[in-house]
């Protein structure tokens, strides 16, 4: 098992926010889609980091810019700007920090240039 860690403020305060609303029957249907989605990928992420579903791979543009490798992993797939999770290893073992939560860049050129990740993070599974 893996713990997560949130690296963006304000994934976390998305998580919370979309958390709350569905269990206040708040949210809308695509928000509950969504808190679905995310939460399979983050659980998926948290058991097995190579699960088949979320077809993590690497991304070098981005490696090369942080200076540590960046994996990137399928929230959704064959959806119009389909969700992506972008994470790293934390020097401890058993834990990774999820940097960023974005639509898939579409850009053929250079489709990681506008994907701006954080690096820091609390547990959000202790």
């Amino acid at each position: 098992m893996f713990q997560i860690r949130m690296g963006v403020p304000e994934t976390e305060d998305f998580w919370q926010t979309l958390s709350t609303a569905v269990k206040e029957g708040t949210a809308s249907k695509r928000d509950i889609q969504l808190y679905t989605k995310l939460g399979k990928a983050l659980y998926l992420l948290s058991v097995n980091l190579r699960h088949p579903r979320l077809h993590s791979h690497d991304i070098p543009p981005l490696t090369a810019r942080y200076g540590c490798k960046v994996w990137e992993s399928y929230i959704e797939n064959n959806t119009p700007a389909a969700g992506r999770l972008f994470w790293i290893y934390d020097p401890g073992k058993s834990q990774i920090t999820v940097i960023g939560l974005e639509p898939h860049p579409n850009d053929k050129g250079n489709a990681y240039k506008k994907i701006t990740l954080s690096s820091a993070g609390e547990p959000i599974n202790k």
